[in-house]
């Protein structure tokens, strides 16, 4: 019995328990594994509360004094809760989490102990910075590096373990995480639009950017899993044929859920809400075994936490369910792929939205001060944009026809787009009649009326405006969202900073602040018009238009990620402090690296599969066609042999053909990939693992897949795609 065939007959034994909520109400254990705002008023002093709100709500610092009450608060509330150790939670640049625990015993000098927890503790720790993908930043035998706490992110509990959120740097002060350029760029955002705001409402002081992320993945039996070495190592299938049946009934979409997926979304579900994740939405999503889950939206930095959460909860709670979670964005060819969409907009301290119409001229003007001001941002950005969702996986999902296409564009829909085309047409100079301020104050009043029957989202655009928000839905499922945030961010922030300048310039020559405002809208709307995309992204006749238009399509992760370290890169970036010019070109390299490894996994593990399972296995089975031709040979008359035997003759010949095509494909793949291995330049290695190593991926796939048409489905060593996309 094979691999294959044992999970097979695992998954038949199995019986399934059920899980059930041990509370009744959700609110009865939300965020009961915070240490919420309320917590904090009730195991802090006064002072200890007002230090840490002030941090959390305007940035501003602690002092070592009152960290000290903050740690000894936490510490009560963890101790209470059976919690034994803490770690500094971070995200460092491998796009997974990560922590070291130290517990909170101390053995004192009579021999007993003590639970220790102090502000230094709570503040700053040392792991080691050296093992962890730095861009040439840190030597290895340079491995200090600092975390630091981030209180606008509240500290949880995982098992018996406090985790604090901090950011992660090295010993000279350059970022080796998401958050710190993360956090820079909120702040940024919270400056300019605030200034924006101000234009309209002197009442506003801050402005936060919110995001909504819809994660979406596989789930498929462990055992099959387990009995796909390309899944365990590649995260995706390096072979297989398509299932006769797939996503093509459009029947899974929106289906009724499993009863065993039921009960791992029940059990992960409730760990999510203990840990103050809002997740609220659950469904199937389009491909057989695939699905989503969605939260009720939240400020920007605790969200990207709440996703790097939950999708490690998700990958522990299915393991407990005989399950295993793909984040990968195209684990199986030629069925639907996963992203994780990121619906981000901007809320001001007044709960306004600046992305929701409003419902007089004023408050629509400055809706529209807001959304035309995001698209330029994305017009000047947008190879920026692509470069910070691109990722090996993400190449394979991208311009597939379940995806945005590789090129960048915005949609906006009929009724937004005749309003912008309204003011590009009707604004002629810096002094307006009153009539034309009048008639395209009354167009612009209508604007919330006209958006009631707006509902159609364009499933094609990779930035796409959906009536309060804008979709970013090029975004790959495995990607931690601080890397598309922390550039959406900022190019708004910057557009922000450029638009503010150039209205007070306007105000300042003695034109009215409305007829500026109008006059660098038009201004902004002409010059990005070419990014608003209405139609097909899909369509081959979208590709030429942009072509000839100038919009770049830029397919392949080498080349995407150029733009890190572009003239327009370094000076958003640089020019705004989000990050050094060292730490682009180090980000850069960290890219070119993870693309290079990715490739070589696959390269090896489709390489070993070929030459260890599959062929042995197909010669086992021609070895019996053989004997079978030869034993018909023996017994029938040469007409009677000729008539009998063909198809099995023809079958020998095509597994012979295949087998001797993957033999040279591999034996070259593994040339190339030595050759490309030797390379001292990265950029050198990098073109080469593109254009010499990855080719060959698909061309011995081809092979494969063609033998597992023909030989017999009893011997087949790996779970096929019926069997992984049907079997739960």
């Amino acid at each position: 019995m094979n691999f294959r065939q044992q999970a097979i007959t695992e998954i038949s034994k199995r019986t399934f328990s059920k899980f059930d909520i041990p509370e009744k109400k959700t609110s009865d254990y939300f965020a009961s594994e915070v240490f919420t705002r309320k917590k904090m008023q009730e195991y802090l002093s006064k002072e200890a509360y007002e230090n840490i709100i002030s941090a959390i709500d305007y940035g501003k610092k602690i002092n070592r004094r009152i960290s000290n009450q903050i740690a000894l608060g936490m510490k009560a509330w963890a101790l209470e809760k059976g919690v034994t150790h803490y770690t500094h939670w971070f995200h460092p640049l491998n796009g997974a989490t990560a922590e070291k625990h130290d517990s909170f015993f101390e053995p004192t000098n009579d021999g007993g102990a003590i639970e220790r927890f102090d502000g230094d503790m709570l503040i700053q720790q040392e792991p080691d910075a050296s093992s962890f993908p730095n861009g040439g930043i840190r030597n290895t035998f340079e491995a200090r590096g600092y975390t630091a706490w981030d209180p606008s992110s509240p500290a949880f509990i995982m098992g018996k373990t406090l985790c604090i959120p901090t950011i992660f740097i090295s010993y000279t002060g350059e970022a080796l995480d998401y958050k710190t350029p993360l956090l820079k760029a909120l702040n940024l955002l919270d400056t300019e639009a605030t200034k924006t705001c101000n234009l309209f409402d002197k009442n506003v002081t801050k402005v936060i950017s919110t995001l909504g992320w819809e994660q979406e993945y596989f789930l498929i039996d462990k055992a099959l899993y387990l009995s796909r070495p390309d899944l365990v190592l590649a995260g995706r299938t390096l072979m297989g044929h398509a299932s006769a049946k797939d996503q093509q009934l459009e029947d899974h979409y929106f289906g009724s859920i499993p009863d065993r997926v039921a009960n791992f979304m029940r059990e992960f579900e409730y760990e999510a809400l203990k840990l103050g994740i809002p997740v609220k939405t659950r469904h199937n999503e389009v491909a057989p075994n695939q699905y989503e889950c969605a939260p009720v939206f939240e400020e920007t930095n605790l969200a990207v936490d709440h996703n790097q959460l939950i999708m490690e909860l998700i990958s522990k709670i299915a393991n407990k369910h005989n399950l295993k979670a793909l984040f990968h964005e195209k684990p199986f060819a030629g069925i639907n792929g996963s992203g994780k969409h990121n619906n981000w907009s901007l809320m001001t301290n007044t709960g306004v939205n600046l992305l929701k119409p409003g419902k007089n001229p004023k408050s629509n003007l400055q809706f529209l001060t807001f959304l035309v001001n995001t698209i330029k941002a994305v017009y000047d950005n947008a190879d920026i944009l692509r470069a910070s969702i691109v990722s090996p996986g993400n190449e394979y999902r991208l311009g597939a026809s379940e995806a945005p296409p590789s090129i960048i564009s915005v949609f906006l829909g009929k009724h937004l787009t005749d309003v912008l085309n309204d003011i590009e047409k009707k604004v002629t100079d810096t002094k307006m009649t009153p009539e034309t301020k009048t008639e395209l104050k009354l167009n612009i009043g209508k604007i919330p009326e006209i958006l009631l029957d707006n509902t159609d989202r364009n499933r094609t655009s990779p930035f796409a405006f959906t009536g309060n928000r804008f979709e970013f839905r090029a975004v790959g499922s495995s990607a931690n969202c601080a890397a598309p945030m922390i550039t959406l961010n900022t190019a708004v922030a910057n557009q922000l900073k450029i638009f503010n300048n150039k209205v007070n310039e306007l105000i300042s020559k003695g034109i009215k602040k409305d007829e500026a405002i109008f006059n660098i809208l038009k201004e902004i709307i002409i010059e990005s018009k070419k990014i608003r995309f209405e139609g097909n992204g899909y369509g081959q006749e979208w590709i030429n238009k942009a072509r000839k238009i100038g919009l770049s399509n830029i397919k392949e992760m080498p080349d995407a990620i150029k733009a890190y370290i572009s003239k327009e890169s370094i000076k958003l970036f640089v020019d705004n402090k989000i990050f050094t010019k060292r730490e682009l070109e180090a980000r850069y390299e960290i890219r070119q690296e993870i693309y290079i490894k990715k490739i070589q996994i696959e390269s090896r593990t489709l390489g070993d599969l070929a030459i260890n399972h599959i062929i042995p296995i197909a010669l086992k089975y021609q070895n019996l066609l053989v004997n079978n031709v030869q034993g018909l040979k023996n017994i029938l008359s040469d007409t009677e042999f000729q008539e009998t035997a063909i198809s099995q003759i023809e079958s020998i010949k095509k597994i012979s053909k295949h087998i001797h095509e993957i033999r040279i494909l591999v034996k070259e793949m593994v040339d190339n990939r030595k050759v490309a291995n030797s390379s001292k330049n990265l950029s050198d290695k990098i073109e080469k693992y593109k254009n010499n190593v990855k080719p060959y991926l698909e061309k011995i796939r081809y092979n494969i897949d063609k033998l597992e048409l023909i030989v017999d489905n009893e011997i087949w060593p790996l779970p096929k795609y019926r069997e992984l996309l049907f079997l739960l």
